[in-house]
């Protein structure tokens, strides 16, 4: 990589056993505020073993509290628990279960055979069912699924199923939303402190919100069905710190493939994924969405940002259910950290065949390409779309491959017909791809993300290059396994678009 990527060392130990430490492994923290912590622990160590003290309810007496991690503090008030420590397995109370049509019919099975046919569910106002993967097909086992959906949400009477029934017109469908992750922080069921599992691997995404966030399989679904808990074990922190003005050109896309690139697929395998810092602290909702939602690429438990005034404004309207935020102690220790200047990162994508195979953009100008697509819970979001006709708008150039949009909710397929692009004089999203060639924008959902039937929009039915916004890159993800998929932002897919090249989106955004 080029020098100017900065490539970050851990600047803590690696530490195995929190008790081994009394104060933080976080090196930010100063020696007096170490002694003075240390100071008071020890008082508390002596009070609690005077025996001249007065009784003392169970809850305070015995080892002395730590600091804890924000991912420690959410699954310690979900289990009922004053403290945990990374390793430590507890039964959580679960604040929202989501399923979709490809795994809903599987983990409804599962409920009905372990509870009983005629079981109710634990809580019909906590789970949220939205078909989003295999909607827009003629494939009758695809529709076959989100039929059993809306049986199950009948007899159930599930509060929260985002229905759709005619899928020749998506707007005739008012509950119809979209993609799950993107749907869930619209329709207001992402909360800071909360624990949200799904059965989807990017349900992490929701981490953005400072929630517990992570996808779950099939058996555990139809638990937590029946239950509303589940059995999880708390997984340690990986910091990273991101500090230094975002360049003009570069999308939180661009950070998360970085860090993937940085510490491998395999990185943060059952590790929480802390971001923090000025950078963090600048990005609207949406980016740090898209940062959370590719933890999973590298393995993540759950990604996770500190909730802050930007996180409580987009909840204003959303969701009336009180909420409490948590933070990281100042004494909590991490498994290891990670810091980063932004203000020195280039623009990135994933070569094919793996999130972690990171390359400059610039460094891959000679790949010629037979396609872009710009949607998915990672890129196909309002604040994608208004990336992507920026970057067409600067250039006043057509598309030279074929170009597809598919937008991740109703919303935000009403965002590109409606939102002016700033700097447009008032064009929309729309106005300006379709000046620029690209495809009419197509009916919000999961589309060839996933590759699905082959009747789905958009996907790769022969063996062809792409530049996606997508998450993944595996062979056969998005269609023909002999598919070639670069993953990368909003801006440099709408830069590629352009030349039939991948592309540095700074040759248009100066």
């Amino acid at each position: 990589m080029a020098s100017s990527l900065v490539s970050p060392s851990p600047t803590s130990s690696f530490i195995s056993n929190k008790k081994d430490l009394g104060f933080s492994a976080f090196p930010s923290t100063s020696q007096v505020a170490i002694r003075k912590w240390k100071k008071q622990v020890s008082k508390k160590i002596v009070s609690v073993m005077a025996p001249q003290q007065s009784e003392r309810k169970p809850a305070t007496t015995g080892s002395v509290k730590t600091g804890m991690t924000m991912t420690e503090k959410i699954l310690a008030r979900a289990s009922e628990k004053p403290q945990l420590s990374p390793g430590d397995n507890v039964w959580v109370n679960v604040d929202i279960l989501m399923t979709h049509d490809v795994c809903g019919p599987g983990s409804i099975g599962i409920f009905k055979k372990e509870f009983g046919e005629n079981a109710k569910v634990w809580d019909r106002e906590k789970i949220v069912i939205i078909p989003d993967h295999y909607i827009f097909t003629s494939d009758e086992r695809a529709n076959r699924n989100v039929d059993i959906l809306r049986d199950f949400c009948m007899e159930e009477n599930i509060k929260y199923f985002y229905d759709i029934k005619d899928l020749s017109n998506f707007k005739a469908n008012p509950d119809y939303k979209g993609v799950c992750h993107v749907a869930l922080a619209q329709e207001g069921h992402c909360r800071p402190g909360e624990v949200l599992l799904g059965t989807d691997s990017h349900t992490c995404t929701a981490g953005a919100f400072g929630q517990f966030a992570t996808g779950i399989g099939n058996t555990d679904a139809g638990f937590v069905l029946g239950t509303g808990k589940l059995l999880l074990k708390v997984p340690p922190t990986l910091r990273f710190v991101m500090d230094g003005e975002m360049p003009h050109y570069l999308l939180a896309k661009d950070l998360i493939l970085q860090i993937i690139g940085e510490i491998s697929v395999a990185g943060a395998t059952y590790k929480s994924m802390e971001f923090v810092g000025t950078t963090v602290e600048s990005l609207n909702m949406e980016e740090r969405m898209t940062l959370c939602n590719m933890v999973v690429e590298a393995g993540g438990k759950n990604g996770v940002v500190p909730p802050d005034s930007t996180t409580f404004k987009y909840l204003e309207d959303k969701t009336s259910v009180p909420y409490e935020p948590v933070y990281s102690d100042a004494q909590a220790s991490f498994l290891s950290e990670y810091r980063f200047d932004i203000s020195k990162l280039e623009p990135l994508v994933a070569k094919p065949h793996s999130p972690d195979n990171r390359a400059l953009a610039r460094e891959c100008k000679d790949v010629k390409i037979d396609r872009v697509y710009i949607g998915s819970c990672t890129g196909g979001k309002t604040e994608d779309f208004l990336a992507a006709a920026k970057v067409f708008l600067a250039s006043g150039k057509k598309v030279k491959v074929p170009t597809f949009l598919v937008p991740a909710t109703q919303k935000v397929w009403v965002d590109i017909y409606t939102l002016p692009v700033p700097g447009s004089g008032g064009k929309t999203c729309s106005q300006i791809f379709e000046e620029a060639g690209c495809d009419t924008p197509a009916s919000p959902s999961c589309g060839a993300c996933l590759g699905g039937p082959k009747d789905t929009y958009a996907r790769m039915n022969e063996p062809k290059v792409c530049v996606s916004t997508t998450n993944r890159n595996f062979p056969g993800r998005m269609g023909h396994k002999e598919g070639q998929i670069y993953l990368a932002s909003p801006y440099t897919a709408a830069a590629s678009a352009l030349t039939g090249y991948v592309t540095d989106p700074r040759e248009f955004l100066q």
